[in-house]
């Protein structure tokens, strides 16, 4: 049985469409086949909630009188990028103010989104058509023209669990590792991640509309880092990072519950960001990806304490998800870097906004490369 997206988006429209999360269709699965769950199913939601320290977000601050070009800016004492236009500036996640390294980019875009105040400062060389040279104001959400949330890295498709062998603490962007195998810690939400149900990137691509940080946003191209050969289990589950996504969405309708910013010790800013795809359950193909299990999908873990971080072993999200492991004969705890209970009420958001019409399925415009590779930087010195 196959199904087209003008098929499902009538059935939305008119209120007939079935939807299940992802955790839902698993627990499906151990009692209908995929070819009953095909029939019966419609839109499957996924979710996650995790830090993505590739993010951002344009602004536009309108000109001021007189104009001016805007070169040096930041914004509660964080830098961003003014070499865009003359009013314009990109403001990345992890970027850390000079006076207090805990406070950064995302906590910025946090606030902004919150309808909070920001101060902004400015200074630029100054031209005859834009001949101011300095300038301090007070924006917020309501004042400025745009606000773009722009992501070039987010919803890795899987990422390895980390693990410190060394007698030292490690303090990593995956949290603080215990020394000699103290702890493990993880940042996927298992069977409810969007590229974990999709594994080949069937319907997410350029175009798909998505629920990015509490609005409805889009894919807007693959994520950098992407690479799409990589190895798969016998699930065909791919067991490393590979797939990334570029998203965007109007800051101005987004939610500060579903961005929130982080601070890691000793490493720095992030950004929690909280991402919704629905999947089309076209055939039975699909369905069988999404009906995917936490048991059924792998994950390398990796050495953070060594250099080039190298593979130990691996583990299955079943697994993790229990709070511990078996990991060089002791049993090692672990603990998640992304938000399981928020992964689990986005996809429940996103159920209930497309069963009630508010949110319909977009076929991507175009797909992602099938043989992109990941190259890496050779330094000289």
């Amino acid at each position: 049985m196959t199904k087209t997206y003008q098929e499902i988006n009538r059935k939305i429209a008119a209120g007939e469409a079935v939807v299940l999360t992802a955790e839902e269709v698993s627990k499906m699965a151990e009692k209908y086949s995929t070819a009953e769950i095909a029939e019966k199913v419609d839109v499957v939601t996924t979710a996650t909630f995790g830090p993505m320290c590739s993010s951002g977000a344009f602004i536009n601050f309108g000109h001021p009188s007189p104009p001016m070009r805007m070169e040096h800016i930041t914004l509660n004492g964080v830098e961003a990028y003014g070499g865009i236009a003359a009013a314009d500036a990109y403001i990345g996640a992890t970027q850390e103010s000079d006076k207090d390294p805990s406070y950064g980019g995302a906590h910025v875009i946090e606030e902004l989104i919150a309808g909070k105040d920001v101060e902004l400062r400015v200074t630029a060389k100054g031209t005859d058509c834009h001949p101011r040279k300095s300038l301090k104001a007070t924006i917020n959400r309501d004042t400025v023209n745009e606000m773009i949330l722009h992501n070039p890295r987010n919803a890795y498709q899987n990422y390895p669990a980390a693990t410190n062998s060394t007698p030292d603490k490690k303090f990593t962007y995956m949290g603080v590792l215990k020394p000699e195998h103290g702890n493990v810690t993880y940042s996927t939400s298992g069977e409810l991640s969007p590229l974990l149900n999709d594994p080949d990137l069937r319907t997410i691509g350029i175009g798909t509309r998505i629920f990015l940080g509490g609005a409805q946003g889009y894919v807007t191209w693959n994520g950098t880092q992407y690479r799409s050969r990589t190895e798969k289990n016998e699930q065909g589950v791919p067991i490393m990072q590979s797939a990334t996504l570029t998203v965007t969405g109007d800051m101005k309708k987004m939610d500060p519950e579903f961005i929130k910013a982080a601070y890691y010790k000793k490493y720095g800013v992030s950004m929690f960001v909280g991402i919704g795809i629905p999947i089309p359950i076209l055939d039975e193909d699909i369905a069988k990806c999404v009906s995917v299990r936490n048991k059924e999908i792998d994950t390398y873990i990796r050495d953070y304490g060594l250099p080039g971080s190298p593979i130990i072993t691996t583990a299955n999200y079943e697994e993790l998800q229990s709070g511990k492991i078996s990991l060089k004969g002791k049993t090692v705890s672990t603990q998640p870097m992304s938000s399981l209970k928020k992964a689990r009420k986005i996809a429940e958001i996103l159920k209930e906004q497309i069963l009630k019409g508010e949110f319909q399925l977009s076929e991507a415009v175009q797909s992602f490369p099938k043989d992109k590779e990941l190259k890496n930087l050779q330094a000289k010195d």
